[in-house]
Parts: C-alpha cells; sequence; structure tokens
C-alpha cells in the first residue's frame, strides 16, 4: 500500500522453503509424485537426509537406534530456517511425540495422522482404510502414536510383490507400471473386503504416484502425504 514501509527482519538461514523433510537414506529411483521428488510440490521444500535410515531398517526394523539422527538433522532443517518438519516414511509415527518435543515447530511425521480427520468427512457408514507397503511390521504402535480410530481397516501390498522389493530392498530401477498393478490390486483388494470403505489412505510416502489409477479403479478419494503436505504447506507458508 503506498505510504507504507516495510521493515524485512533477518534470523534465518533460508527463505521460502518452510517445509522440511525428513529422509530415509535410499537408492531407488524418485519418481514424480514421490514425496522424495521435488518438483512432486507446487511449492518448495527443503530435504534432509538421516544417513543409515534405510527403508528396510525403518519399516522391518522399527527404526531402532535411528531417534537420534532424526532429532539432529530435524533441528538441522529447522536451524536452517524451517517452520515445520515432515517425514518420507508413514512408519516414523513411532518418532512423533519424541520429535514434537524435540523440536520448536510443529510436526508431522506420517500420513497415518490424515485418518482420524479423513474419516470426520465421510458419509455415515462410510470409513477410510489405509493402504500399507508392509502389512505384517505396520503395528498397533503406529496406529495408537497416529491416532488412528480402532477398527480402521488396514491392508498391505501383496508380501514381496515388485513394488515391495524395489522399495524396501533398494532396487536401482523401478517399472511404474509393474508397480501401478501391485498399487491397484491391493486397493481393489481392500475395497472387496470392506464394500463400506468411502476413502482410501497411503501410509507409504513412495504410493502417491499411482493415486490417480488407484482412483479409476476404486472409485474413492485418496488421501496421501502429497495430501497432508499441501494442507501442512499452506499453514506455515509465510512464517
Amino acid at each position: 500500500m503506498k505510504g507504507m514501509r516495510m521493515i524485512a527482519k533477518g534470523g534465518k538461514s533460508v527463505y521460502g522453503a518452510p517445509l522440511g523433510i525428513l529422509m530415509l537414506e535410499a537408492q531407488f529411483p524418485r519418481i514424480l509424485g514421490d514425496m522424495g521428488h521435488a518438483e512432486s510440490f507446487d511449492f518448495p521444500v527443503r530435504y534432509k537426509v538421516v544417513r543409515g535410515a534405510s527403508p528396510d531398517l525403518v519399516v522391518r526394523g522399527g527404526a531402532e537406534g535411528l531417534l537420534g539422527g532424526f532429532i539432529d538433522a530435524g533441528r538441522e532443517l529447522v536451524a536452517d530456517g524451517c517452520a515445520g518438519i515432515t517425514t518420507n516414511c508413514g512408519f516414523l509415527t513411532l518418532f512423533q511425540a519424541e520429535l514434537s518435543e524435540a523440536l520448536d515447530v510443529p510436526v508431522i511425521t506420517s500420513s497415518l495422522m490424515q485418518v482420524r480427520g479423513v474419516q470426520a468427512t465421510l458419509p455415515n457408514g462410510r470409513k477410510v482404510g489405509v493402504l500399507t507397503i508392509s502389512q505384517d511390521t505396520l503395528t498397533q504402535a503406529h496406529l495408537s502414536a497416529a491416532d488412528v480410530p480402532s477398527g480402521t481397516p488396514v491392508l498391505g501390498v501383496e508380501e514381496g510383490c515388485y513394488f515391495q522389493d524395489v522399495i524396501l530392498n533398494g532396487g536401482m530401477e523401478l517399472d511404474y507400471d509393474r508397480a501401478e498393478a501391485d498399487m491397484v490390486n491391493a486397493a481393489v483388494k481392500l475395497c472387496e473386503s470392506n464394500p463400506d470403505l468411502g476413502a482410501i489412505l497411503f501410509e507409504c510416502t513412495n504410493m502417491p504416484p499411482y493415486a490417480e489409477a488407484v482412483k479409476a479403479a476404486t472409485g474413492v478419494p485418496v488421501f496421501s502425504s502429497l495430501t497432508m503436505a499441501t494442507w501442512f504447506y499452506g499453514a506455515l507458508k509465510g512464517l
């Protein structure tokens, strides 16, 4: 406005990227739509890789011994100017309380934290179902840490399928069509076993590239780490 005086204040190392993402250390391809591909977002993000935090260790090994590394990396992102922190693995909900306590900014560790809110939007008699990369190791502790309502349906992609193998075992190539087929197959099974399903939520941050195919196959809306990050960024923008 004419006549107004603007005074800029310092104190940050980086401006314009308020959302910090704590990354697992992985080598598989990051395709568009994957949370680890920066062009998946319509806004700037800032990444920090936590060394030694492999997908297999976090998903199948309970992230044992990794909390300190995530806290240190989170503090670096905050020091660099990030106003909020998230992660690129839904299984890191186990660290929600500790990261929230250690970092002086809002923290959302997992897309699973959307479940209760999505459930509240659905018509009576409908429920949200969770699609995960590993049903065998997604425990009640993970779900409780994200405040997932009791009785929420959870289904994993088929154990040992192509998609799971590439992500958890560090494949150097990714065949999109094969991975998409695994995702659609799991989503259809989730709907068939839960006729009252009104929405699907992806636990895994590598699943969003297949959201359109899943929506087309199931006819229900899909929520993911990208929908969560977009909402989170909207609240952080300008901080």
